[in-house]
């Protein structure tokens, strides 16, 4: 099953993570690759434990979902102390060799000529995955594209574990057919610092060349929906509530932009359990802000909810929105930023890593904080909600600068040279 030699003979293209449904920043921006890698002329297929994607292109394995029962239970064990027991290895071992069937499986029936591994070989939410991966590539010679969005040594919570030979071994693997790709400047530093590997840098992007249309006649009851009267201020916060999202913030923000200002959060806490949601809800309430949790009327698919009320996707809300809030402490890269400035809205961001060293050098004109409000921070903001011609001057500029950094044309070029380098230049 060794890979073809002739870029003129690749066709097929096969990502691979452990979920590619809902809105969560591999799924996205996976959609994204696949859309332009489908304009390229390549066909692309997936294999996943939670998939949205096609189902004549797809392959289900539950085992891959990292929320799967019998992976949850190996990654409990695996990182909370620093030995494992010898049943532990067997059952690692046994559901990487299930993976790898599947694997094979998918590689086999859908002539997969290029895989693509959507972060399951940089953090090990499903360490047999991970494994499983790095074996098939090490058997087969098929060349892959670790896509890699945030690596383990990013997130306290893997730091403690007993599977450090594994760690080393796949995330990421240091083989001759995979080819690295991170998203910002730090994962590259950090990935040839640690393991020697180089990479190519991919930011995530958006497709500027195609502006959004108008609101359809679905959306435009979306204000009165999140609760906004007339003169409402609508303050959107398009992420998850979870604590390195910094919603205090915008929570302050809003109690001191006055009583018309609404704070809409667009998702739910997730996997990563209630607490900060009691939190969020807490300081909203002794703040006296107004807050909106619209995670209910919020999915990847317009719809109707089982008591009756309508379903809106993101985009949706970004048309209607006055401003967007983005006060995160650390983001791998930074999608919400991103489509702020595609809706052509003003958005506050919080001066993150990331941000400071791979987007605001760019040029672009933010309502920027440094972990906190400042008197500067609300006045600033009053000006630009309340001035159209500066706040039309303001998302212009954006608009423009994410065009030519940030867009579907930075990302094929950048595909195109690792399928030379994957396949010879056709």
């Amino acid at each position: 099953m060794r890979n073809k030699l002739f870029r003129e003979k690749v066709k097929n293209v096969g990502f691979i993570s452990t979920r590619f449904k809902g809105t969560d920043g591999v799924s996205l921006e996976t959609r994204k690759w696949a859309r332009v890698m489908k304009n390229m002329g390549l066909k692309c297929f997936y294999f996943a434990g939670r998939l949205d994607t096609p189902e004549k292109s797809s392959l289900l394995e539950p085992l891959a979902d990292f929320q799967h029962p019998l992976i949850t239970e190996i990654s409990n064990q695996c990182f909370s102390m620093s030995f494992r027991s010898r049943a532990l290895t067997t059952r690692i071992h046994e559901v990487k060799d299930r993976l790898k069937d599947a694997l094979y499986a998918f590689i086999e029936s859908f002539e997969i000529h290029l895989l693509v591994a959507e972060n399951c070989l940089a953090i090990p939410l499903n360490l047999p995955l991970g494994l499983a991966i790095t074996e098939v590539v090490g058997e087969t010679g098929i060349q892959t594209v670790g896509h890699h969005h945030d690596f383990f040594w990013e997130r306290k919570r893997f730091l403690v574990n007993s599977v450090w030979d594994y760690l080393n071994m796949a995330f990421p693997p240091h083989l001759p057919t995979v080819h690295h790709v991170v998203i910002n400047s730090s994962g590259d530093n950090q990935l040839s610092l640690r393991t020697g590997i180089s990479a190519i840098t991919i930011p995530n992007v958006m497709d500027y060349d195609h502006p959004p249309g108008e609101p359809d006649e679905y959306a435009k009851d979306v204000r009165q929906a999140m609760g906004l009267k007339d003169g409402d201020i609508f303050i959107l916060q398009p992420t998850r509530v979870v604590q390195r999202k910094g919603i205090e913030h915008a929570i302050e923000l809003t109690h001191r932009l006055g009583k018309k200002a609404k704070l809409v959060i667009t998702h739910g806490s997730g996997d990563e359990g209630q607490s900060y949601l009691a939190r969020v809800r807490s300081y909203a309430d002794t703040l006296n802000a107004d807050l909106v949790l619209a995670a209910d009327i919020v999915g990847t698919e317009r719809g109707k909810t089982s008591d009756g009320r309508k379903i809106y996707r993101l985009p949706d809300l970004y048309q209607f929105a006055d401003l967007v809030t983005f006060p995160s402490s650390f983001e791998g890269f930074g999608n919400a930023f991103l489509e702020a400035l595609y809706f052509k809205k003003p958005i506050l961001v919080n001066n993150y890593s990331v941000y400071a060293v791979d987007i605001r050098p760019k040029g672009f004109w933010t309502i920027e904080i440094d972990d906190y409000i400042t008197d500067e921070t609300v006045d600033f903001t009053q000006k630009i909600l309340g001035d159209k011609v500066l706040r039309t001057e303001m998302v212009e500029h954006n608009y423009e600068m994410a065009r030519r950094y940030f867009s579907y044309s930075i990302l094929r070029d950048k595909l195109n040279a690792i399928l030379n380098n994957c396949f010879g230049r056709h």
